[in-house]
């Protein structure tokens, strides 16, 4: 795996704070990692983005952004509104690849979930992972309503014959309802692919070292880190 395309169910899931905890485990183990985000909105030109928060928590990653724009829109939108030039699906597959000649990873991190759009043509990430050949990770948020929204990403991803690595929750609440608890079992079911990690809630704004040192515990094995699915399910369910 050069690339990894990382999107989510829908905004506020915990995307950043998961692209930032693989590019930790990555740096820590010793690979090179550039950081990609296409399109950075609700930001202004003198904010810190998301990828400079991953940075901020990963370490030593090259981040770098095509596109930012000031309202908390979808891109196509915001772009159009601000008069500023859309991002489109080749040019951010161009800039991944440069950045792949060069680093042993490059994590592509979307805005919202796989089809939003980027351009007034309808270009999305999908089309940008399909131009890559790259797997994607769905960062799914924890509660009630995650099973649809995970499913129809899923099912989007398979009929265009992209390649869904796996599920992380994103935000896994201190004290999970019955729903949350009863997704563990359902979540990889309903994705067709293997849960990979569960992110606890509220680790945004740990101290960096914090963050890097507990990493690891919140990601599977594929994804450089020792979480285990089937412990963390059977022990988060056992309440349900």
């Amino acid at each position: 795996m050069t690339v990894l395309v990382i999107t989510g169910t829908g905004t506020e899931v915990g995307k950043t704070v998961v692209t930032a905890a693989v590019a930790a485990l990555a740096v820590a183990s010793g690979r090179s990692v550039a950081v990609l985000k296409p399109a950075q909105t609700g930001v202004r030109p003198d904010e810190r983005g998301d990828a400079d928060e991953v940075a901020r928590l990963a370490g030593a990653v090259t981040v770098r952004e095509l596109g930012r724009y000031p309202e908390p829109l979808a891109p196509a939108t915001a772009a159009r509104r601000s008069g500023l030039p859309p991002v489109h699906p080749e040019e951010v597959a161009e800039a991944a690849a440069k950045l792949a000649v060069e680093h042993d990873l490059v994590l592509v991190e979307g805005a919202g979930g796989l089809l939003v759009r980027f351009d007034e043509a309808g270009g999305t990430l999908a089309d940008t992972a399909r131009l890559l050949a790259a797997p994607v990770l769905l960062v799914a948020s924890a509660g009630l309503g995650t099973l649809n929204t995970t499913e129809l990403t899923a099912r989007e991803l398979a009929a265009r014959e992209l390649d869904l690595a796996g599920v992380v929750i994103g935000s896994w609440p201190d004290a999970p309802d019955l729903a949350s608890r009863c997704n563990l079992a359902d979540l990889p079911v309903v994705a067709g692919a293997p849960l990979l990690g569960a992110v606890p809630a509220g680790v945004g704004p740990l101290a960096p070292d914090d963050f890097r040192a507990q990493a690891g515990s919140w990601l599977a094995p594929w994804l450089g880190g020792v979480w285990d699915a089937e412990v963390f399910t059977a022990r988060e369910s056992a309440e349900a």
